[in-house]
C-alpha cells in the first residue's frame, strides 16, 4: 500500500513538473514577452544585422518586444558569457557568428565552453572579401601582394578570433609567403572606417559587413573567398581567380541559448526563426546585403556547429594561434 502510495506521488510530481515546465515557456512566449537578443559585435556587422532582421520578424509574427543588445569585446566572448548566465528560459539568446566556433581553440582561458549552449539556428553564411580604399594604386589582389612585399602588411577586421581574422592570417602565413599584422577592432564598421580614412591599408571582413560599400565603389574589393564570384559584387574575382586556387572562407550567423533550456523551447524557436528566414522577403534582403540563407532543423544546426568547431581548431591549431 505504501509502496503504491509512493508511486502515485511520484507520478504527481512528474506530471505537475511537466505543466511548470509548459507554463514557463508559454509565459516566455506570451505576446508582449520581451526577447532579448545579445550580440557580441558592434551595431551595422553581420551578426546585428541578422538579430535585427529575424528580430523585427519575430515582434511583429508572435507580439513580443525584441530587443538587440550590442556587447563587443573579447572577441565576443563578454557576449557569450552574458547569455550563459542568463536564465535559461529562452527570453535571452545569443547573436555569434562563426567566432564562437574558433574561440573555442583560440581562447585559453576564456571562462566557459561551448557545451554550456544550445544551438537553435545556423541561418545564413557569408564569404570573406578582402578589400582597400579606392584610393589605393592596387587593381588586384596579386597587384596589392606585390607592391607589399618584403613589407608587413597591416589588416584590419572586427575583431580577434574572428573568420576575417582567421582566414587573414591564413592567407598571408601560408599562401603568400608574407608578414602581417592583425589590426582589431570592436565590429566590421568600425575596421572598415579604418581602411576609409587611410589609417589601416586593408580590410578583411565578411561580406554582408560591408557589401554595399564594395558594391558601390567605396571600397575596392580585391578577391572573395568563394568557390564563385557572389552576384551583388560581380566584379570582384574570387581567390582561385587571382591565384590562390581553392583558398575559401566564411562566416555565418547563428542563435544560441543557455545550455540548461528546455528543449521544447529550442525546438519552437528554431521553428519560428526557420519560418522567418524561408520568407521571400526575407531571403530577398539577405541576399542584396551579400547572406546566403540557410534553413536548419534544431538537429543539423548543432550538427553544423559541432563540425565548424572542429574545422576552425585545425586552422587555428595549424597557425599556431592562442589568446589568453
Amino acid at each position: 500500500m505504501r509502496k503504491a502510495s509512493l508511486i502515485a506521488v511520484a507520478t504527481l510530481l512528474a506530471a505537475m513538473t511537466g505543466v511548470q515546465t509548459t507554463t514557463a515557456q508559454a509565459q516566455t512566449q506570451a505576446p508582449g514577452s520581451i526577447l532579448t537578443l545579445i550580440v557580441g559585435f558592434a551595431a551595422g556587422g553581420s551578426a546585428d544585422s541578422i538579430a535585427r532582421v529575424v528580430g523585427t520578424r519575430l515582434g511583429e509574427k508572435h507580439q513580443r518586444k525584441v530587443v538587440v543588445e550590442n556587447r563587443p569585446g573579447a572577441g565576443a566572448n563578454i557576449a557569450t558569457k552574458a547569455v550563459i548566465g542568463a536564465a535559461p528560459d529562452g527570453a535571452t539568446l545569443l547573436v555569434s557568428t562563426a567566432a564562437l566556433a574558433i574561440n573555442e581553440t583560440l581562447y585559453r582561458n576564456k571562462g566557459f565552453t561551448a557545451d554550456e549552449l544550445k544551438t537553435i539556428a545556423v541561418v545564413a553564411t557569408t564569404p570573406e572579401v578582402f578589400a582597400i580604399n579606392p584610393s589605393g594604386s592596387a587593381q588586384s589582389l596579386s597587384d596589392f601582394v606585390a607592391q607589399n612585399k618584403g613589407k608587413e602588411i597591416a589588416f584590419a577586421t572586427a575583431g580577434i578570433g574572428t573568420s576575417s581574422h582567421i582566414a587573414a592570417e591564413y592567407f598571408f602565413r601560408e599562401l603568400a609567403k608574407t608578414d602581417a599584422k592583425h589590426v582589431p577592432f570592436r565590429g566590421g564598421p568600425d575596421a572598415t572606417n579604418a581602411v576609409l580614412g587611410g589609417h589601416v591599408p586593408l580590410v578583411v571582413s565578411s561580406l554582408s559587413g560591408f557589401a554595399a560599400q564594395v558594391a558601390g565603389g567605396q571600397l575596392r574589393g580585391l578577391a572573395v573567398a568563394s568557390p564563385q564570384r557572389i552576384a551583388v559584387i560581380g566584379k570582384v574575382p574570387t581567390f582561385s581567380e587571382s591565384g590562390y586556387k581553392d583558398f575559401t572562407a566564411q562566416s555565418w550567423v547563428g542563435f544560441f541559448a543557455p545550455s540548461a533550456t528546455q528543449s521544447a523551447e529550442i525546438d519552437t524557436l528554431n521553428k519560428q526563426i526557420d519560418d522567418i528566414i524561408r520568407e521571400p522577403a526575407i531571403r530577398e534582403r539577405l541576399v542584396a546585403i551579400g547572406f546566403d540563407p540557410m534553413n536548419a532543423s534544431r538537429q543539423e544546426a548543432e550538427d553544423y556547429f559541432r563540425r565548424e568547431i572542429a574545422r576552425w581548431r585545425t586552422m587555428v591549431q595549424s597557425l599556431g594561434l592562442t589568446v589568453e
